[in-house]
């Protein structure tokens, strides 16, 4: 009894850890506003490009509060919006490589802020393509989104 315990604290731990993980959102259009609060009528604080990832906080009917990977926060409404996975980089620069691989060879540079269009993901590394059209892993330490 005492093994089937610690089985069941354990599996309850892991699903609060994955009930914890923040819902993902990306812009799913050209341009769209993040605003101070849930509606049109809010002041506009950033305008957000196609594909910028966003962590969901709350939602208020159609309007959702997000957070962006420098901890800004602000509403998008959510028909705006889409589930294709992006990262954003947030490190100075990140070498985009042939391989998941420190030994991979660069193939092109991604600076802060870029956003990627993530194609695959391995243990620590994110196949992402740019925007200029080419395609090859990052380490995830230097990305943010899902």
């Amino acid at each position: 009894m005492r093994k089937f315990g610690g089985i069941l604290a354990l599996s309850l731990g892991l699903i609060t850890a994955a009930s914890a993980a923040p819902d993902m959102v990306s812009i799913g259009r050209a341009e769209v506003n993040m605003r101070a609060g849930a509606g049109t009528k809010h002041e506009t604080l950033w305008r957000l490009g196609q594909g910028y990832p966003l962590a969901v906080l709350e939602t208020q009917g159609r309007w959702i509060k997000v957070r962006d990977f420098e901890r800004d926060e602000g509403w998008v409404y959510r028909p705006l919006t889409s589930r294709t996975a992006h990262h954003i980089v947030k490190a100075r620069v990140a070498n985009v490589r042939k391989a998941p691989s420190l030994n991979g060879r660069v193939v092109g540079k991604a600076e802060y802020g870029d956003v990627l269009r993530t194609l695959e993901r391995r243990k620590g590394w994110v196949k992402v393509r740019h925007e200029d059209g080419f395609s090859g892993w990052v380490s995830k330490t230097l990305l943010w989104g899902w």
